[in-house]
Protein backbone atom coordinates (compact mmCIF):
# COMPACT_ATOMS: atom_id res chain seq x y z
CA UNK A 1 0.00 0.00 0.00
CA UNK A 2 1.21 3.51 -0.77
CA UNK A 3 0.18 6.65 1.05
CA UNK A 4 -0.34 9.26 -1.63
CA UNK A 5 -0.88 12.99 -1.33
CA UNK A 6 -2.75 14.65 -2.97
CA UNK A 7 -5.27 12.15 -4.40
CA UNK A 8 -5.42 11.24 -8.07
CA UNK A 9 -8.46 9.54 -9.45
CA UNK A 10 -7.62 8.32 -12.95
CA UNK A 11 -9.37 5.10 -13.97
CA UNK A 12 -7.46 2.30 -15.66
CA UNK A 13 -8.37 2.25 -19.36
CA UNK A 14 -8.84 -0.82 -21.55
CA UNK A 15 -8.56 -1.47 -25.26
CA UNK A 16 -11.97 -1.55 -27.02
CA UNK A 17 -13.33 -5.06 -27.25
CA UNK A 18 -10.43 -6.61 -25.34
CA UNK A 19 -11.43 -6.14 -21.71
CA UNK A 20 -11.18 -9.83 -20.77
CA UNK A 21 -7.70 -10.45 -22.16
CA UNK A 22 -5.83 -7.15 -22.23
CA UNK A 23 -7.43 -5.02 -19.54
CA UNK A 24 -4.95 -3.13 -17.39
CA UNK A 25 -5.01 -4.24 -13.77
CA UNK A 26 -7.42 -2.22 -11.66
CA UNK A 27 -6.68 -0.55 -8.34
CA UNK A 28 -8.29 -0.36 -4.93
CA UNK A 29 -8.06 3.27 -3.84
CA UNK A 30 -9.10 4.46 -0.39
CA UNK A 31 -9.62 8.18 0.23
CA UNK A 32 -10.33 9.17 3.81
CA UNK A 33 -11.05 12.28 5.86
CA UNK A 34 -13.17 13.65 8.67
CA UNK A 35 -16.82 14.59 8.31
CA UNK A 36 -17.15 17.63 6.07
CA UNK A 37 -13.92 16.94 4.19
CA UNK A 38 -15.75 16.35 0.90
CA UNK A 39 -15.69 12.54 0.68
CA UNK A 40 -19.18 12.16 -0.75
CA UNK A 41 -18.71 15.13 -3.06
CA UNK A 42 -15.61 13.47 -4.54
CA UNK A 43 -17.42 10.15 -4.83
CA UNK A 44 -20.25 11.81 -6.76
CA UNK A 45 -17.81 13.67 -9.02
CA UNK A 46 -15.84 10.56 -9.90
CA UNK A 47 -18.99 8.57 -10.63
CA UNK A 48 -20.30 11.40 -12.81
CA UNK A 49 -17.02 11.76 -14.74
CA UNK A 50 -16.57 8.05 -15.39
CA UNK A 51 -20.18 7.52 -16.40
CA UNK A 52 -20.05 10.40 -18.84
CA UNK A 53 -16.77 9.00 -20.13
CA UNK A 54 -18.64 5.92 -21.31
CA UNK A 55 -17.73 3.54 -18.50
CA UNK A 56 -20.24 1.36 -16.67
CA UNK A 57 -20.12 1.48 -12.90
CA UNK A 58 -21.97 1.31 -9.61
CA UNK A 59 -22.29 4.04 -7.00
CA UNK A 60 -22.68 2.35 -3.62
CA UNK A 61 -23.39 3.60 -0.13
CA UNK A 62 -24.27 2.42 3.36
CA UNK A 63 -26.22 4.28 6.02
CA UNK A 64 -26.45 7.48 3.98
CA UNK A 65 -28.69 10.10 5.58
CA UNK A 66 -30.90 10.10 2.46
CA UNK A 67 -31.32 6.35 2.17
CA UNK A 68 -30.68 4.81 -1.26
CA UNK A 69 -28.47 7.68 -2.37
CA UNK A 70 -25.03 9.20 -1.96
CA UNK A 71 -25.56 12.70 -0.63
CA UNK A 72 -23.16 15.56 -0.05
CA UNK A 73 -23.54 18.27 2.57
CA UNK A 74 -23.27 20.71 -0.37
CA UNK A 75 -26.75 19.57 -1.41
CA UNK A 76 -25.92 17.32 -4.38
CA UNK A 77 -26.86 13.64 -4.43
CA UNK A 78 -27.42 10.68 -6.74
CA UNK A 79 -29.14 7.31 -6.63
CA UNK A 80 -26.99 4.55 -5.19
CA UNK A 81 -26.92 0.82 -4.53
CA UNK A 82 -27.59 0.28 -0.82
CA UNK A 83 -25.03 -1.94 0.88
CA UNK A 84 -25.76 -3.86 4.08
CA UNK A 85 -23.55 -6.31 5.99
CA UNK A 86 -25.01 -9.27 4.04
CA UNK A 87 -24.33 -7.81 0.57
CA UNK A 88 -21.88 -9.73 -1.61
CA UNK A 89 -20.09 -6.96 -3.50
CA UNK A 90 -18.83 -9.46 -6.07
CA UNK A 91 -22.41 -9.94 -7.24
CA UNK A 92 -22.73 -6.19 -7.84
CA UNK A 93 -19.48 -6.14 -9.82
CA UNK A 94 -20.56 -9.10 -11.96
CA UNK A 95 -23.76 -7.21 -12.87
CA UNK A 96 -25.75 -10.22 -14.12
CA UNK A 97 -23.02 -11.31 -16.50
CA UNK A 98 -22.23 -7.84 -17.83
CA UNK A 99 -19.28 -6.89 -15.59
CA UNK A 100 -18.83 -3.32 -14.43
CA UNK A 101 -15.81 -1.16 -15.25
CA UNK A 102 -15.60 0.44 -11.81
CA UNK A 103 -17.24 0.79 -8.40
CA UNK A 104 -17.47 3.89 -6.21
CA UNK A 105 -18.07 2.96 -2.56
CA UNK A 106 -19.05 5.77 -0.21
CA UNK A 107 -19.25 5.36 3.60
CA UNK A 108 -16.84 2.44 3.22
CA UNK A 109 -15.93 2.61 6.91
CA UNK A 110 -19.24 0.83 7.59
CA UNK A 111 -18.43 -2.12 5.30
CA UNK A 112 -17.43 -5.34 7.02
CA UNK A 113 -13.79 -6.51 6.78
CA UNK A 114 -15.06 -9.40 4.65
CA UNK A 115 -16.65 -6.94 2.22
CA UNK A 116 -13.36 -5.04 1.95
CA UNK A 117 -11.71 -8.33 1.08
CA UNK A 118 -14.37 -8.79 -1.61
CA UNK A 119 -13.41 -5.41 -3.06
CA UNK A 120 -9.77 -6.50 -3.24
CA UNK A 121 -10.85 -9.73 -4.93
CA UNK A 122 -12.93 -7.75 -7.44
CA UNK A 123 -9.91 -5.62 -8.32
CA UNK A 124 -7.58 -8.61 -8.68
CA UNK A 125 -9.86 -11.06 -10.47
CA UNK A 126 -12.07 -8.74 -12.54
CA UNK A 127 -9.60 -5.87 -13.06
CA UNK A 128 -12.08 -3.23 -11.96
CA UNK A 129 -11.13 0.09 -10.43
CA UNK A 130 -12.64 0.51 -6.97
CA UNK A 131 -12.80 3.96 -5.35
CA UNK A 132 -13.60 3.72 -1.62
CA UNK A 133 -14.34 6.75 0.55
CA UNK A 134 -14.77 6.85 4.29
CA UNK A 135 -13.88 8.03 7.76
CA UNK A 136 -10.64 6.92 9.37
CA UNK A 137 -11.79 6.70 13.00
CA UNK A 138 -15.09 6.43 14.84
CA UNK A 139 -16.45 8.60 17.66
CA UNK A 140 -14.25 6.67 20.11
CA UNK A 141 -11.12 7.66 18.20
CA UNK A 142 -10.55 4.09 16.99
CA UNK A 143 -10.27 2.74 13.45
CA UNK A 144 -13.48 1.37 12.00
CA UNK A 145 -13.04 -2.36 11.23
CA UNK A 146 -13.73 -1.67 7.54
CA UNK A 147 -11.27 1.21 7.50
CA UNK A 148 -8.56 -0.89 9.14
CA UNK A 149 -8.95 -3.57 6.48
CA UNK A 150 -8.87 -0.97 3.72
CA UNK A 151 -5.61 0.43 5.04
CA UNK A 152 -4.21 -3.10 5.05
CA UNK A 153 -5.35 -4.02 1.53
CA UNK A 154 -5.64 -0.84 -0.54
CA UNK A 155 -3.22 -0.27 -3.40
CA UNK A 156 -3.38 3.43 -2.61
CA UNK A 157 -4.58 5.27 0.50
CA UNK A 158 -4.81 9.05 0.51
CA UNK A 159 -6.07 11.74 2.82
CA UNK A 160 -8.57 14.17 1.31
CA UNK A 161 -7.09 17.64 1.32
CA UNK A 162 -10.23 19.67 1.99
CA UNK A 163 -9.30 20.38 5.61
CA UNK A 164 -12.07 20.70 8.18
CA UNK A 165 -11.76 22.77 11.35
CA UNK A 166 -12.69 22.43 15.00
CA UNK A 167 -14.76 25.17 16.63
CA UNK A 168 -11.50 26.59 18.06
CA UNK A 169 -10.01 27.03 14.58
CA UNK A 170 -7.47 24.20 14.79
CA UNK A 171 -7.48 21.37 12.28
CA UNK A 172 -10.25 18.87 13.02
CA UNK A 173 -8.97 15.33 13.50
CA UNK A 174 -11.82 13.56 15.28
CA UNK A 175 -15.55 13.02 14.89
CA UNK A 176 -17.26 13.58 18.25
CA UNK A 177 -20.64 12.01 19.00
CA UNK A 178 -22.97 14.31 20.92
CA UNK A 179 -25.93 12.75 22.77
CA UNK A 180 -28.38 15.23 24.23
CA UNK A 181 -25.68 17.91 24.22
CA UNK A 182 -22.92 15.83 25.83
CA UNK A 183 -19.98 14.16 24.07
CA UNK A 184 -19.90 10.39 24.61
CA UNK A 185 -17.13 7.83 24.16
CA UNK A 186 -19.15 4.61 24.49
CA UNK A 187 -22.15 3.22 22.65
CA UNK A 188 -23.30 1.48 19.49
CA UNK A 189 -20.82 1.91 16.65
CA UNK A 190 -23.20 2.64 13.76
CA UNK A 191 -25.54 5.45 14.75
CA UNK A 192 -26.53 8.00 12.09
CA UNK A 193 -27.20 11.57 13.19
CA UNK A 194 -30.95 12.08 13.44
CA UNK A 195 -32.71 15.05 15.11
CA UNK A 196 -35.86 12.90 15.48
CA UNK A 197 -34.03 10.25 17.49
CA UNK A 198 -34.48 9.91 21.22
CA UNK A 199 -32.07 10.72 22.73
CA UNK A 200 -30.92 13.19 20.07
CA UNK A 201 -27.65 12.19 18.43
CA UNK A 202 -25.42 14.48 16.40
CA UNK A 203 -21.77 14.67 15.41
CA UNK A 204 -19.27 17.49 15.64
CA UNK A 205 -15.78 17.93 14.25
CA UNK A 206 -13.14 18.56 16.90
CA UNK A 207 -9.38 18.80 17.19
CA UNK A 208 -7.70 16.13 19.30
CA UNK A 209 -7.50 18.41 22.32
CA UNK A 210 -11.21 19.23 22.43
CA UNK A 211 -12.24 15.70 21.42
CA UNK A 212 -10.22 14.40 24.39
CA UNK A 213 -11.63 16.97 26.83
CA UNK A 214 -15.18 16.82 25.43
CA UNK A 215 -15.31 20.61 25.39
CA UNK A 216 -17.65 22.26 22.89
CA UNK A 217 -17.98 25.91 21.98
CA UNK A 218 -17.76 28.14 25.07
CA UNK A 219 -21.16 29.66 24.28
CA UNK A 220 -22.79 26.20 23.94
CA UNK A 221 -22.34 23.86 26.87
CA UNK A 222 -21.69 20.40 25.38
CA UNK A 223 -20.21 18.95 28.53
Amino acid sequence: MTIANPPSFGVQQTLPGTRSSLAVMGMLRFSFGTMGSGKSTLALQIHHNLTHGGLKGALCSMLDREGARVSSRLGVSADAVVIDPSTDLRTIAQNDGDPLDYMVCDEAQFYTPEQIEQLAEIVDSMRLDVFAFGLLTDFRGKLFPGTARLLELADQAEVIQCEARCWCGDRATHNARIVDGVQVYEGELMVVDDPEREPEVSYELRCRKHWTSGQGRPDIDLG
